[in-house]
């Protein structure tokens, strides 16, 4: 059998058959755990990433006023999208919209400035969007 260490595809493949076959006792649980632990931060990392890319775009249709809107839709409905299909595929993530939209705004409004060339002061301190806009295809701001 191989090792976790030695090839990991490989070593997920026996671990599924291991499953299959009910051979519990078989099982790589601390590099099972790890694995599956690892993967719920994925989610929750994805979750964070959508956010911020998200809301720096909101904020870019609102304040960048000399650049056209429309410029920022098609990121906007993406980011949507991908936030839509993760929540569907893991729906206790929901419950984390609210404290990792507030929590990634500071970045998304850094990264707003950056790019739109506007002052960090020109945007609001905090979230200016409900997670119900945040989430709304039709939102813009």
């Amino acid at each position: 059998m191989h090792t976790y260490d030695e090839d990991l595809a490989l070593w997920m493949d026996a671990q599924i058959q291991l499953l299959l076959e009910h051979r519990f006792a078989e099982l790589d649980v601390d590099n099972l755990v790890a694995e599956l632990d690892g993967m719920k931060k994925q989610y929750e990392h994805e979750l964070d990433s959508r956010l911020t890319v998200l809301i720096m775009h909101l904020l870019k249709c609102q304040y960048q006023k000399d650049y056209p809107q429309n410029k920022w839709r098609s990121t906007l409905i993406e980011q949507r999208y991908r936030l839509s299909r993760l929540l569907k595929t893991s729906p206790s993530t929901r419950k984390l919209v609210p404290k990792y939209a507030t929590e990634c705004y500071p970045i998304a409004r850094r990264r707003a400035a950056e790019e739109t060339g506007l002052g960090e002061d020109v945007f609001p301190h905090s979230l200016p969007y409900s997670i119900e806009q945040l989430m709304d295809q039709a939102f813009m701001p």
